[in-house]
């Protein structure tokens, strides 16, 4: 019996199986409408120099403006704050990322500082919220300040930052207050009464490293001191 002659099959007729995943709707990695930080060879650290940092969280992961994730933050922190080569000289929470200005005096000390404080940015988050897995989302975002200029107006953006989201969110002007969720109460560079009244207590343990920098420390006074009134980005003030 002569049998049948069958059409050849191209690979656009092949129907891969179902536990390839490749071609089923939904399958692969999801997308994210987030931009993440792509994965780059980082700009050369010119040594002694500050840092702009923000680390992103998971979503899902609860707001670490909360009062509990404020007090435990301070806590690790401060054991991790000032490491020889690396300092974290201020920070702010937000719901969902944390912005901080470092020292490093060179990427591989920035590269070694921050690991230590994303990993326990993360123990920290799952302890207080008792939840487990993933914390951060991808790398962290750097920004290298070079000119007295840029430390103070990143200074400004860490500090005041909840003033921007604030104004954003509600668009009005927030009331005039440090940012618990921030090291604000320990800032020396505000030109107001309303930013040395709320300063620190003689007794409260320090959880941020002092600047060495001359840009940190002196150089984006040149430029002025920071009001507490200030919106970051916005002409405004109170």
């Amino acid at each position: 019996m002569r049998r049948q002659a069958r059409a050849q099959l191209t690979f656009d007729d092949i129907q891969p199986p179902l536990r390839w995943g490749g071609r089923r709707k939904g399958a692969g990695r999801p997308e994210s409408k987030r931009a993440r930080v792509r994965h780059r060879r980082r700009c050369e650290h010119s040594a002694p120099s500050p840092a702009h940092v923000t680390l992103r969280m998971q979503r899902g992961v609860p707001s670490l403006r909360t009062r509990r994730f404020v007090h435990e933050f301070r806590r690790t922190l401060g054991g991790a704050c000032e490491r020889g080569e690396f300092r974290v000289l201020h920070y702010s929470l937000q719901r969902d990322h944390v912005h901080l200005i470092v020292e490093a005096e060179s990427r591989r000390a920035l590269t070694r500082g921050m690991k230590s404080i994303g990993a326990r940015l993360a123990r920290a988050v799952n302890r207080i919220f008792q939840r487990t897995g993933t914390v951060l989302d991808g790398r962290y975002h750097l920004h290298l300040l070079r000119t007295p200029r840029e430390v103070r107006a990143a200074l400004a953006y860490v500090l005041l930052n909840a003033r921007k989201h604030w104004h954003q969110r509600f668009g009005c002007l927030p009331p005039v207050r440090l940012d618990d969720a921030s090291s604000a109460r320990w800032f020396d560079g505000w030109n107001a009464d309303r930013g040395s009244s709320e300063a620190h207590q003689p007794f409260d343990p320090p959880e941020i490293a002092r600047a060495r920098t001359w840009l940190a420390r002196v150089g984006w006074r040149r430029h002025g001191l920071i009001d507490p009134s200030e919106v970051p980005g916005h002409a405004e003030r109170t």
